[in-house]
């Protein structure tokens, strides 16, 4: 890395609890980012590109859900699955893995609690369904979402303020603050799309400005996110029960799997316009785009499913 490390971080940081009955080991985690870079410095700089590394190495996924497995809201578990047998994860998954990562680091974490926008209803959920991470850095506030996936996926932290423009690669993206309630949207590009006959989201050229979540700055507990944990894997009408979803951000744009259609974006391609192919599998096609593409070896098998017309993208 070109720069000695100060004596505390020239070994392994080993992360310990009560109730874990392992290790987690923070280089081991780098390693499975491919980060090697500096770590040493709680800055955002920093933050930026371990967020950046993770997003394109870590998918977004809830294959378990479609190979008869659990998903388990335990840090170790998550730890166990996403570093060392290198799968992916949804949102409290990634965010929890990362809020242990960032507080070993030296960040000032906070869990967050969100209710995801649903758009064919034009409505936001009852109940909080989504954990981001809130990071103080310097005197501001950062919301930092390595679990939400899709062309939704910020790509960098965005700092907490209202109605400011904050332009990345897959987009523009913003908050605004009404009465202590937060809310995230995306202002998206026109999307040439290279074979339209096997899309099925007929509105998503005329889309503009997509509503992705809201939030409120309460402090939230790992516990009041296990409901909602197995209320998403087991709900007959939740989305990740009626769709198999594998995403993974890019150099360039983001790959999805859903069901059987796998979806491939180039952000800015031209003119301001996001390239998209899509293409229909055939289920012998699975396991080895699951593994070229996401770089996922499934130890069970996978049953895709997209019964849903919920759109993702």
């Amino acid at each position: 890395m070109g720069k000695s490390l100060p004596p505390l971080l020239t070994q392994p940081i080993i992360f310990s609890h009560p109730s874990l009955r392992g290790s987690m080991d923070i280089m081991e985690y780098f390693a499975r980012i491919s980060y090697r870079g500096s770590h040493n410095k709680p800055d955002l700089a920093t933050l930026s590109d371990i967020f950046q590394h993770h997003i394109q190495a870590v998918p977004f996924e809830n294959l378990s859900i479609h190979c008869g497995e659990r998903i388990e809201l335990d840090l170790e578990a998550t730890y166990k699955k996403i570093v060392r047998n290198k799968r992916g994860g949804w949102c409290m998954e990634n965010n929890y893995l990362l809020s242990w990562v960032l507080k070993t680091l030296g960040y000032s974490v906070t869990l967050l609690g969100a209710k995801v926008y649903i758009p064919e209803l034009d409505a936001y959920p009852d109940e909080i369904d989504h954990l981001l991470l809130q990071v103080e850095l310097g005197g501001k506030s950062y919301i930092v979402d390595g679990g939400f996936g899709m062309a939704y996926q910020m790509w960098q932290p965005m700092e907490l303020i209202s109605g400011t423009d904050q332009p990345q690669i897959p987009g523009i993206f913003r908050f605004q603050e009404e009465n202590g309630t937060w809310y995230f949207e995306k202002v998206k590009r026109k999307q040439w799309v290279l074979n339209p006959s096997t899309s099925t989201s007929p509105n998503v050229e005329n889309e503009v400005c997509r509503r992705i979540y809201l939030f409120t700055l309460q402090p939230r507990d790992i516990e009041e996110f296990m409901g909602c944990n197995v209320h998403l894997q087991t709900a007959p009408d939740s989305l990740f029960v009626t769709k198999s979803i594998c995403s993974l951000q890019t150099a360039d744009g983001i790959r999805a799997l859903v069901g059987w259609k796998l979806t491939e974006i180039k952000y800015n391609y031209r003119d301001n316009m996001d390239l998209v192919e899509i293409r229909m599998l055939a289920d012998e096609e699975l396991e080895k785009t699951l593994k070229e593409k996401f770089s996922i070896t499934l130890d069970k098998k996978f049953v895709p499913v997209n019964t849903s017309k919920l759109s993702l993208f």
